[in-house]
């Protein structure tokens, strides 16, 4: 996630202007809560990293008191910023996240009015040009709702941030928020105006899951449990390092600096020159291939599990081995091989059918 503030030379202490800000709220004082606000931005710039992190769970707190026509996101970003600077993330993510999930509902809302007319309304571009005398009569309600779904349309994109400083750094923030609010951002994206890629992919980062895992050429199967994995970049790369450097199945190991840059608790620093080169070919159980582009969470569940199919590759193919969230390492964990039962049973359930011939002579 970028730096969202950078540190000013002088400024007002935090706390001070936060409680400012809380009174001003309070009082439901529109111009004091302006000015309030306009200092608690500035003073954030130059406040250390102990007064962001005790303000952080302070302006989250804040969010829903200020009403959804008003800079909402902007308040969040402060507070992503204070957790990125050290503040709880599951402190701050329940007023972050509950904004983000409503906003996505109603930028979805905004959407089905606007195309109420007919299929040839093509949604607009999120610019708050589209907020203009004409928009009452096209989404209906009053002036108000309607200023809300456009201002929620038009700031889909800048929750993005203050939601990803709370969902890269607590899987149990992950395990609370990311299954209601997913659906509803895949929505959003799916009308292909927003690009929302990094939030979808936070909410679907899978943890502690375990993966069952088939080797078609040798006719293995392992039992592997993952967690904090941004993409399948990152899970190849940490599959071939639990499997091929664990002598369990044939072929290239990835290098260490690559397994480190995928699991390092550090955050990344920056792009490296470090590069992975594919060891398989990573398959549905219905032989489908499942791209390294895509997620752990595209894996099919099978009876309750899910099932990943490994092959030779195809094609050699190489990629940049820096992980796809910085501040969210990855883990791979071999828990157990299964026997040769359990594999020829999972082996079934694929179009592999029984497996490869190796299988009948384990």
């Amino acid at each position: 996630m970028p730096v969202i503030f950078k540190r000013k030379q002088k400024g007002a202490r935090l706390a001070a202007v936060v409680s400012e800000l809380e009174d001003a709220v309070a009082a439901r004082d529109g111009d004091r809560t302006g000015h309030a606000f306009t200092a608690v931005m500035s003073g954030a710039q130059s406040a250390s990293d102990a007064e962001l992190i005790q303000a952080g769970p302070r302006l989250a707190a804040l969010i829903p008191s200020f009403p959804p026509t008003g800079p909402r996101p902007t308040l969040a970003m402060a507070a992503g910023f204070c957790v990125e600077r050290g503040a709880d993330p599951a402190a701050c993510a329940e007023p972050i996240l509950s904004a983000v999930h409503k906003d996505l509902l109603d930028a979805l809302e905004f959407a089905r009015r606007w195309t109420a007319g007919g299929a040839e309304d093509e949604l607009p571009e999120p610019d708050e040009k589209i907020i203009d005398d004409a928009l009452l009569a096209r989404l209906g309600g009053d002036a108000y709702e309607a200023t809300r779904l456009a201002l929620a349309w038009c700031s889909a994109e800048e929750w993005q941030p203050p939601a990803l400083a709370v969902l890269c750094r607590s899987a149990e923030v992950r395990h609370r928020f990311a299954s209601a609010i997913l659906p509803v951002c895949r929505d959003v994206e799916a009308l292909e105006r927003h690009d929302l890629k990094c939030l979808s992919y936070a909410l679907a980062v899978l943890d502690d899951e375990p993966l069952l895992v088939l080797h078609g050429p040798t006719g293995r199967g392992f039992e592997v449990r993952i967690g904090g994995i941004g993409d399948n970049f990152q899970l190849h790369t940490l599959l071939a390092h639990v499997l091929v450097g664990g002598g369990h199945v044939p072929g290239n190991k990835p290098s260490v600096e690559s397994v480190r840059l995928a699991t390092d608790p550090e955050p990344a620093r920056g792009r490296s020159e470090t590069v992975s080169t594919g060891t398989f070919e990573l398959l549905a159980p219905d032989g489908a291939r499942i791209w390294n582009e895509g997620l752990p969470d595209d894996i099919p569940v099978v009876e309750g599990r899910r099932l990943l199919v490994l092959d030779e590759p195809m094609y050699e193919r190489s990629w940049n081995a820096d992980r796809f969230f910085p501040h969210l390492p990855g883990t791979a964990v071999l828990t157990r091989v299964l026997t040769t039962d359990e594999t020829r049973t999972w082996f079934a359930r694929t179009s592999a059918g029984s497996g490869s011939q190796e299988l009948g002579r384990k």
